[in-house]
């Protein structure tokens, strides 16, 4: 009798351990380290998707790059279900399609407002492009906006001709060569000691990334020049997606539209707070005069107007049904 009781104790905990387990487990690939608010944003995307499914879908958040993909690969990557979802930097991969290049054009956009508007607008374009790399997008969110960090002030269009610059993709590198100046595309884990031994002198990147990679041990200036607003996206493998029911499908949306809410206001008060450690470390943050934001524009629009005429059918669809 009392290796009756055993035996049925034993398989009513197994069948409490199956019924409590999750229907899906999946991994969501995150590049950057767990202290940013990307992949903060997507560990809480995660908690609210286990929440809605009443925990039938666990995603396990691996940061700071850990199962080894770099970001260019990261598309194919959820394409082919190596990874099932993941948290992509949309200009890096806009070699695979354009429109994703779209939120790292030069001052195209020059503040959070008018980059919403351009999201919104561009949105449909993004899943479409998204669903053609066998993926769905769930949401996106901006980087703070893109500066010059410096050793030496930046006045004038005159000051990028002596800069060797380290950008974070070919429309940043495009810009710098027009001005003038050079780039440099190197992994961030190498920037730091980049500077430290003179390859480069000075990076276009955030206030955020400035303050993460400690650039005031470093450089001495940084310029509002709102180069851009850069979207991260994170998307799902389809086949992932669609062997989820309608009702984990719609639970998954509505943890997605409430991070991605979250995430935009993450990235504005991101924005604030690292403005104010790098002036408290004695960075010397400034905007840009009216000369040279005119010899900025100028730029600019030379090189999305060169976008214009050299993109592909979709992408052309795409600018003209959002005015551009």
């Amino acid at each position: 009798m009392r290796r009756i009781l055993l035996l049925t104790l034993v398989l009513v905990l197994a069948f409490a351990f199956q019924a409590g387990a999750a229907d899906m487990k999946m991994n969501l690939n995150c590049i950057y380290p767990a202290s940013n608010f990307h992949t903060q944003g997507a560990m809480d995307f995660a908690k609210k998707v286990e929440k809605y499914t009443d925990g039938e879908i666990e995603i396990a958040v691996q940061a700071g790059g850990s199962l080894g993909y770099k970001g260019s690969e990261l598309l194919k990557a959820v394409k082919d279900a190596s990874v099932p979802m993941s948290d992509i930097l949309m200009g890096v991969v806009s070699g695979s399609e354009q429109i994703f290049g779209l939120s790292t054009y030069p001052r195209i956009v020059k503040s959070y407002d008018e980059a919403r508007e351009l999201y919104e607008a561009a949105r449909p374009y993004y899943e479409q492009a998204s669903k053609k790399w066998n993926q769905k997008m769930l949401y996106a969110a901006p980087w703070p906006p893109s500066g010059l960090f410096t050793k030496k002030p930046v006045n004038s269009i005159e000051d990028f001709k002596d800069l060797t610059t380290r950008t974070y993709d070919k429309n940043g590198a495009k810009f710098l060569r027009k001005a003038g100046g050079s780039s440099q595309s190197l992994p961030w884990g190498e920037v730091y000691s980049a500077l430290n031994t003179g390859l480069i002198d000075s990076v276009l990147t955030s206030a955020t990334s400035g303050k993460d990679g400690k650039f005031w041990e470093v450089l001495n200036h940084f310029k509002k020049i709102h180069f851009a607003y850069p979207l991260n996206m994170v998307t799902i493998n389809m086949d992932y997606w669609n062997s989820l029911s309608a009702e984990q499908q719609e639970a998954v949306l509505k943890a997605a539209k409430e991070t991605e809410k979250a995430q935009w206001k993450a990235s504005k008060k991101s924005n604030m707070e690292s403005l104010k450690v790098l002036k408290e470390n004695g960075i010397k943050v400034s905007e840009v005069s009216p000369e040279l934001k005119q010899e900025l524009d100028s730029i600019a629009d030379e090189i999305f107007n060169e976008f214009k005429q050299d993109a592909d059918e979709d992408t052309k669809k795409a600018l003209e049904a959002i005015g551009m």
